[in-house]
C-alpha cells in the first residue's frame, strides 16, 4: 500500500446534530423522528456541496414550517455538534505518520464550518493533501470527487487505502479500485491497517 486517504466526520472527527439538539427534546426517539424528517442527511450534503447554510435552511424553513425554529438553530448550534476528535483514530493517524506513510483526507465538508474544524484541530495539518467537498461543489459517493482526488494526490487507486464510515462512500471507493476500508471503531481499524503490512 502506497498512501492512506481518510474521510474526517465520524472517522476522526466526532460530529452528531444529536449532540446539539437533544437538549430540545423529553425523549431520544422524539430528537431522532425530528432529525429524520427535518434535518436529513442528503440536507446536510446540501451544504456539504457548497450551498450556502442560510439558503439551506430557508428552504428547508419554508418546505417544513412548523420545525422553522429549530431548524433555523443549525448554525448557533454547529460547533456542539463538533464534539471532538476521535482519539483511537487520531492515535492511528499518527502511528502511520511515524512511519512517513503518504496521508491525506476526502471529506464532505460545507466550506462555511470547514475552516471552524480545521482551526480546533492541529492534527488536520498531519495530512499531505486535503479535498473538501464544498471546494469543488460534489460529494462522496460521486465518483467525480474520488476522480479529483486521485488527480490531485497523484493516487495509484489499488496501491491505496481508503478509510470512511459509510457503506455508499465504501463501495463507490471500491468500485473505482481503492482498497476500501468500512470504518466502525478504532480497533478495527486497526486490525484492517496490520493485515495490509500499515501497522505492526
Amino acid at each position: 500500500m502506497d498512501a492512506v486517504v481518510f474521510d474526517l466526520g465520524k472517522v476522526l472527527l466526532d460530529w452528531n446534530p444529536r449532540y446539539y439538539y437533544r437538549q430540545f427534546f423529553a425523549s431520544e426517539e422524539a430528537m431522532d423522528a425530528f432529525l429524520a424528517e427535518a434535518l436529513p442527511p442528503a440536507w446536510v450534503s446540501e451544504m456539504d456541496a457548497g450551498k450556502p447554510a442560510d439558503i439551506a435552511i430557508a428552504e428547508r424553513q419554508r418546505l417544513l414550517p412548523r420545525h422553522a425554529a429549530l431548524i433555523g438553530r443549525w448554525k448557533e448550534g454547529w460547533h456542539a455538534m463538533l464534539r471532538g476528535p476521535i482519539a483511537g483514530s487520531v492515535a492511528i493517524l499518527a502511528e502511520l505518520r511515524a512511519r512517513h506513510t503518504r496521508l491525506y483526507a476526502l471529506t464532505n465538508f460545507s466550506t462555511e464550518t470547514w475552516p471552524v474544524a480545521r482551526e480546533r484541530f492541529d492534527f488536520l495539518s498531519w495530512f499531505e493533501d486535503m479535498v473538501v467537498s464544498g471546494e469543488h461543489g460534489v460529494v462522496k459517493p460521486d465518483p467525480r470527487i474520488f476522480e479529483i482526488a486521485i488527480r490531485r494526490f497523484r493516487l495509484d487507486p489499488p496501491r491505496t487505502v481508503f478509510i470512511d464510515d459509510l457503506a455508499e462512500n465504501v463501495a463507490a471507493a471500491r468500485e473505482i479500485g481503492f482498497r476500501a476500508l468500512h470504518f466502525t471503531g478504532a480497533a478495527g481499524l486497526r486490525g484492517d491497517l496490520r493485515e495490509l503490512g500499515l501497522l505492526d
